[in-house]
C-alpha cells in the first residue's frame, strides 16, 4: 500500500535528533483556509516588525487561479512579504506565502516547493508543511491554525508539539472553526486565542531564551540524576566529562536534576535514563508555557504542583503516531512475516507485544495487517496483542478505539469499511478488533518483560534512550521472543552490536529475526510497580 501523502516524512523518527539545518531563530508556520485571510491580516497588524521570527503562511488556494495574497498581506505589515520560490532560504522578520498549486516543505531552513499531487481526497497542504517544519526545526518550530473548514493542520500541530515546539489555534473568533476545533479536540494546542492575542504571545515568546536554544548553546549539558547514574554505572563506560558534570555542574544542571527527581517521585518513572537533550526540550517547553525564565524558577514552581507535574509527565511522553506509519514496512509484515508465522505449528494464539503504543494506532494497524494476511488461510489461529505504554491518558484513548477523521485520513477506504464504524466526528475500531488488543501500563525500564512473543514491535522508542539502556533493552527483547520470533523497529533504529541475537529479515524496513542464543531471564532493573494488573507479570 502506498501512502496517500508521499511528500511527508515521519517526524517522530528523527524529531529529537540534532537538526543540522535548524535556524537560530523561530519559524512560525501558519495554516488557514476559509476565513483565514482576515485572521492572518489581523495577526500581522498586531506583530512588531522585529520579533526575529520568520512567518510562513500556508493558505488553501484554488490551484487553477493566480493569487493576490502576497500583495494583500503586504498592506497589513511593514515586514517584507514574499511569494515563495523554490529553494528560498528563510530569513527573520519576513513573511512567506505559499503559491497556488504547490505543496511546501522545508529542509535545513530552505523552503522547498513540490508539485501538488492529484488525489481523490482533500489536499492536506498544512499538515505536509507543519510536519516538515517540525522535523527540520524542532523546538524552534511554532504552529498556528486559523479559520478554516475540515481538519487540515491537526496532524501537523501534533508533530510540532512532539518536537518541542509551541502550538496555537484561533478561538471562537474564527469565521469557520472546523480546523482549529479539530486541533483543540486532539489535545495538541498550547494556546487558544484570537489573532491579536496570538500576536502578543508570539512577541513574548520571541524574547524567551528557550526559543533561540541559548540554554543548549551556552554549555548546559544535562546529565543523569546522580543516584540513578550510580545504580547503572556498573559495566558502562563513563567519560571523565560526564563524571565531573555529575559531581558538580552548573546551577542549571542542578535544577534539571531536581526536576527529574520531582518527576520521578510523582510518576514512578526514571527519565534520567532517557536522552538528556530530549528531556530538556520537553522540560524547557513547559518553562516557556508557564512564563518562567530559568530552570530553577520552574523547579520551584513544580514542587508540590500536581497539575503541572502531570502536564510535564504528559509532555515528556508525547509522541507522534498514526495508522500504518511507513506503510511499506507493514506491507512486508503482511506479505512475508505473518505468513511465515502462520506456518509454525501450534494451536495457541499468536502473541504480539507493541511497546510504547501511545493512542493505539500502531497496535490496531498490526492487527489489521495480520487479519488481512490470513484471508486465504485454511486454519485461522487467534491473535493476542499486548499494547503497553507509560501514559495512562493515552491508553484510555487507545482502549476506546475512536479516532477523528483527520487521524484516519491515511487509512484506505477498504480498511475503513472492514475495520471501522463511522460515528459522529470520526471512526471507531470495530469491537472484534478491539477485543484482540489488551492495553496496559508497563514501564519497559522498570517492569518485568513479557515472554513467549511471536513478534515485538518497538518503533521510535530506542532513539529516546541513552546508549547504555539500549544495550539492556535489546537482549531483553531477545529473551521475550519465541525461537523464530520477529523484532520490528523504527526507521532510524537498528540492533547495533547485537548481531549474535538478531539477524536482518528485511534490513530496509528494520525487521529482524531472533537467533538461537542464550539471554539472561530479566535484564532490566525491576522498579516499584504502580499497581499494574497481574497480566503484566512474566508469563
Amino acid at each position: 500500500m502506498k501512502s496517500k501523502r508521499s511528500l511527508r516524512k515521519a517526524p517522530a523518527n528523527t524529531v529529537d535528533d540534532p537538526a543540522p539545518g535548524a535556524t537560530s531563530f523561530p519559524i512560525v508556520g501558519i495554516g488557514a483556509s476559509a476565513g483565514g485571510l482576515e485572521a492572518f491580516k489581523e495577526l500581522l497588524e498586531n506583530l512588531p516588525i522585529n520579533t526575529g521570527m520568520a512567518f510562513v503562511l500556508v493558505q488553501h488556494l484554488d490551484p487553477q487561479h493566480d493569487s493576490a495574497l502576497t500583495q494583500i498581506l503586504a498592506r497589513a505589515t511593514r515586514m517584507p512579504v514574499h511569494e515563495i520560490a523554490n529553494n528560498r532560504r528563510v530569513q527573520p522578520n519576513c513573511v512567506y506565502v505559499i503559491p497556488p498549486n504547490a505543496s511546501l516543505g522545508i529542509a535545513q531552513g530552505v523552503l522547498k516547493l513540490l508539485p501538488r499531487q492529484q488525489t481523490r481526497t482533500p489536499h492536506h497542504s498544512i499538515d505536509i508543511f507543519f510536519e516538515a517544519l517540525a522535523q527540520d526545526q524542532q523546538e524552534r518550530a511554532i504552529g498556528v491554525i486559523l479559520s478554516g473548514t475540515a481538519t487540515d493542520g491537526t496532524l501537523g500541530l501534533a508533530a510540532i508539539k512532539a518536537g518541542g515546539g509551541i502550538t496555537f489555534a484561533q478561538d471562537h473568533s474564527a469565521r469557520y472553526d472546523s480546523m482549529p476545533r479539530s486541533a483543540i479536540a486532539e489535545g495538541c494546542v498550547d494556546f487558544v486565542q484570537p489573532p491579536q492575542e496570538i500576536a502578543r504571545e508570539l512577541t513574548r515568546i520571541a524574547r524567551h531564551p528557550y526559543v533561540a536554544g541559548r540554554w543548549l548553546e551556552a554549555g548546559f549539558h544535562p546529565q543523569q540524576d546522580p543516584a540513578s547514574a550510580a545504580a547503572h554505572e556498573d559495566g558502562d563506560a563513563q567519560s571523565t566529562t560526564q563524571q565531573r558534570a555529575r559531581r558538580g555542574g552548573s546551577g542549571a544542571d542542578a535544577a534539571f536534576r531536581k526536576i527529574l527527581m520531582l518527576l520521578r517521585n510523582f510518576s514512578g518513572a526514571d527519565f534520567s535514563q532517557y536522552k538528556a537533550t530530549t528531556i530538556l526540550r520537553r522540560v524547557t517547553r513547559r518553562v516557556l508555557l508557564n512564563k518562567h525564565g530559568t530552570l530553577n524558577d520552574y523547579a520551584d514552581f513544580l514542587r508540590g504542583n500536581a497539575k503541572e507535574l502531570d502536564a510535564l509527565y504528559s509532555d515528556v511522553l508525547i509522541s507522534v503516531t498514526g495508522f500504518f506509519r511507513n506503510p511499506e514496512a507493514f506491507d512486508v509484515l503482511k506479505s512475508k512475516v505473518f505468513p511465515k508465522l502462520r506456518q509454525q505449528k501450534g494451536d495457541g494464539p499468536f502473541r504480539i507485544w507493541t511497546v510504547g503504543c501511545s493512542t493505539g494506532q500502531e497496535a490496531y494497524s498490526i492487527a489489521m495487517a495480520f487479519l488481512e494476511s490470513g484471508d486465504q488461510a485454511s486454519h485461522a489461529r487467534k491473535l493476542q496483542i499486548f499494547a503497553t505504554d507509560l501514559n495512562e491518558a493515552l491508553l484510555a484513548k487507545a482502549r476506546q478505539g475512536f479516532y477523528a477523521r483527520s487521524l484516519v485520513s491515511d487509512v484506505s477506504p477498504e480498511r475503513l469499511r472492514r475495520f471501522f464504524v463511522e460515528e459522529e466526528g470520526g471512526y471507531r475500531v470495530v469491537k472484534s478488533l478491539r477485543e484482540m488488543v489488551v492495553f496496559a501500563r508497563h514501564n519497559l525500564v522498570g517492569d518485568p518483560p513479557f515472554s513467549h512473543m511471536d513478534l515485538i514491535s518497538c518503533r521510535n522508542l530506542l532513539i529516546y534512550l541513552e546508549p547504555h539502556l539500549q544495550q539492556k533493552v535489546l537482549p531483553t527483547f531477545h529473551y521475550a521472543l519465541k525461537p523464530g520470533g520477529t523484532l520490528f523497529l523504527g526507521a532510524s533504529e537498528s540492533i547495533g552490536t547485537f548481531t549474535k541475537l538478531f539477524e536482518p529479515a528485511d534490513r530496509k524496513h528494520r525487521i529482524f529475526a531472533r537467533k538461537v542464543a542464550s539471554t539472561q531471564a530479566v535484564l532490566l532493573p525491576i522498579g516499584k510497580s504502580r499497581g499494574e494488573p497481574s497480566m503484566l507479570q512474566r508469563q
